[in-house]
């Protein structure tokens, strides 16, 4: 059932220049609001405190999570009309497609 789950993602940016990356999906609602270049708090989905900064890099949202010592970097990016979504940690990398619901 997981695996046919189909989320959907919003992103948008208010005249302050705060961006608000939303995930909507069966299971769960997750919601960032954030300015790029400027490092916040966030709660990650393992329930970790960690700290966060999103940056924009050549067509590239960049997204970095430290703590405890530890880096997660997620990068999200449009080609050929899908995102296309890197999750790296260490040697570990996860590449998630999705595609624009018709």
């Amino acid at each position: 059932m997981a695996n046919k789950q189909k989320p959907i993602f919003s992103l948008s940016v208010d005249d302050q220049g705060t961006m608000t990356m939303q995930s909507l999906s069966i299971f769960k609602v997750t919601e960032l609001k954030f300015k790029l270049d400027e490092p916040f708090e966030e709660t990650t989905l393992q329930n970790k405190q960690a700290t966060t900064v999103v940056t924009l890099e050549n067509g590239k949202l960049i997204q970095n999570h430290t703590w405890d010592g530890r880096e997660l970097c997620v990068e999200r990016e449009i080609l050929d009309g899908k995102m296309i979504v890197k999750s790296t940690m260490g040697n570990a990398v996860v590449v998630r497609t999705y595609e624009k619901e018709a």
